[in-house]
C-alpha cells in the first residue's frame, strides 16, 4: 500500500535531497532517527548576542557603583566571591557568591556593598584597559572584598530580541544546583582567560561564551516555572503552536499556508488559527509577515547582501513587492534602512 504525503511540501525534492519539509526543523542523525522540533529550545539555540564590554571588578567595602542606561543591551553581573546588593528601580536583590543577575532592558542600576552606601558613577572609576572589550577595576575601601564579573551584550538578532522582550526586567539566579554551578563557573573561567589573552578568534570565543552564560540564566528561569501561560514564550512551549513557530523560524523563505502549518501542528485550520492567535496575540500569517520583515531589516543592517537576495531569503519572489511591504511595515525603504546610522550608546566616554 502506498501512503501519500499529507502535503505537497512533504514530497522529496532536489533541494532537500530526499528530506521532506516535514523533516526540516527536526534533528536528523545518521541513524535516521528524527527528533520532534523544540521551538523553545531552538530559540535558545539560535540566541545571538554581540559582546560589547566585559569587566572584572575587585571592590573593598564600603563601595558602590552606578551603571548607566544601555538601551538595546543585556547586562549580566556575576558575583564570584563575597556579596553585594543589586538595586534596580528601587528594588533590591541580594547577591551572594555564585549568584547571577540578567538585566534585560539595559536600565540604570546600582551595585552596593550594603544598603545606604553612596554609589559612584561607573565612568568615574579608573579602569585598566586589558583589551578593546575587556577591562579590570579595583576600587572601594579596606573592608571585605567582593569580586564581580560583568558583561554588557547587544541583542542584534530578531529572534533574540523577541525572546528578550518576553523576559522580565530582572532575572536573579541564587540557587544553582551543584552541576549547574560547576558549569557556570567553568564558562566564567574560560571567558576570563579569553579576555586577558590575545589569541586568534578570541573575540568570537568571548561572545559565544557570554551567549552560553545568558542561555544558562534564561534556562534556569524557564525551568523554575516562571513561563507565563499566554504570550510568545507560552506559544513556543505549546506542543501544537510551537511546532508551527519552529517551522516558520527555520525557513522564512518557504511559501507557508495556513493548511500546511495547521497540518504540522496536528490541528484543523480553524482550531490552529484560533489557538495561534490566542497565544501569540496575532494571526499566523500576520505573524509570519512581521517575522519575515523584521528578519529582513536585521539582515540589511548587518550585511551587504543585495536587497534582491535578502527579499528572496524571507519569502518574496518579487523585490518590488518586498520593498512595498517593507515600507508599509517599517516606514522606510530597504535602502533607507540599510543606510540609517545605528544608535549605539557609548560604553565608555
Amino acid at each position: 500500500m502506498t501512503v501519500e504525503p499529507r502535503h505537497y511540501a512533504d514530497r522529496p525534492d532536489e533541494a532537500t535531497h530526499g528530506i521532506s519539509a516535514w523533516d526540516r526543523g527536526r534533528m536528523v542523525n545518521p541513524r535516521g532517527v528524527i527528533a520532534e522540533p523544540d521551538a523553545l529550545g531552538d530559540s535558545l539555540h539560535m540566541l545571538h548576542l554581540t559582546g560589547a564590554l566585559y569587566c572584572r571588578a575587585d571592590a573593598g567595602a564600603p563601595w558602590g557603583v552606578e551603571l548607566p542606561a544601555l538601551p538595546g543591551y543585556l547586562t549580566l553581573p556575576v558575583v564570584l566571591t563575597g556579596a553585594c546588593m543589586l538595586e534596580v528601580d528601587g528594588e533590591r536583590y541580594p547577591l551572594a557568591a555564585g549568584s547571577a543577575a540578567l538585566l534585560t532592558r539595559g536600565r540604570v542600576h546600582r551595585m552596593l556593598s550594603a544598603d545606604g552606601v553612596e554609589a559612584v558613577p561607573l565612568f568615574d572609576i579608573p579602569a585598566e584597559q586589558v583589551s578593546d572589550r575587556y577591562e579590570r577595576m579595583r576600587f572601594g575601601g579596606d573592608g571585605p572584598r567582593t569580586r564581580i564579573a560583568y558583561a554588557a551584550l547587544r541583542t542584534d538578532d530578531v529572534l533574540t530580541q523577541r525572546l528578550v522582550a518576553e523576559l522580565p526586567d530582572v532575572i536573579v539566579v541564587d540557587g544553582w544546583d551543584d552541576d549547574e554551578a560547576g558549569a557556570f563557573a567553568s564558562v566564567l573561567r574560560l571567558l576570563a582567560r579569553e579576555a586577558t589573552t590575545t589569541r586568534p578568534g578570541g573575540e568570537t570565543m568571548m561572545t559565544r561564551l557570554a551567549d552560553v552564560l545568558v542561555v544558562q540564566v534564561i534556562r534556569w528561569w524557564l525551568e523554575n516555572g516562571r513561563v507565563p501561560e499566554e504570550g510568545w514564550l507560552a506559544a513556543l512551549g505549546d506542543r501544537h503552536i510551537g511546532r508551527a513557530l519552529a517551522r516558520m523560524h527555520a525557513d522564512a523563505s518557504h511559501t507557508w499556508t495556513i493548511a500546511e502549518l495547521a497540518g504540522d501542528a496536528n490541528l484543523s485550520r480553524s482550531a490552529f488559527a484560533e489557538r495561534f492567535t490566542a497565544l501569540v496575540g496575532t494571526p499566523p500569517m500576520s505573524y509570519l509577515t512581521t517575522w519575515r520583515l523584521e528578519q529582513a531589516r536585521a539582515e540589511l543592517v548587518r550585511t551587504d547582501q543585495p536587497i534582491a537576495s535578502v527579499s528572496a531569503r524571507v519569502g518574496y519572489s518579487s523585490e518590488a513587492a518586498f520593498s512595498r511591504a517593507f515600507k508599509r511595515h517599517h516606514g522606510v525603504t530597504p535602502g533607507e534602512a540599510r543606510r540609517a546610522p545605528r544608535d549605539e550608546p557609548a560604553l565608555r566616554p
